[in-house]
């Protein structure tokens, strides 16, 4: 099962940060999230996320994060948490 949690609003390509405007609920460093657009379409482990460069467990509804990505994704690409 999975839930909306938030958009994609930017990506650094030559870092592979994408940054994540949470929309619906928190998002913590060890679940899974499923990123998915029109060509978008990956899951993989929050290893961990930042606010205005400073390291964070928890990121809650409202937070804008830049998080490492496997994947290119692009903006307004969907961002799903997977829920066990």
């Amino acid at each position: 099962m999975e839930k909306l949690v938030g958009r994609i609003t930017h990506f650094f390509n030559k870092i592979s940060v994408a940054v994540v405007k949470l929309t619906d609920d928190e998002l913590k460093v060890g679940d899974t999230i499923h990123i998915k657009g029109k060509i978008t379409d990956f899951t993989q482990p929050v290893a961990s996320m930042q606010i205005e460069h400073q390291s964070l467990e928890k990121a809650k509804k409202g937070d804008e994060v830049g998080m490492k990505v496997d994947s290119p994704v692009h903006e307004n690409d969907e961002v799903y948490k997977v829920i066990e």
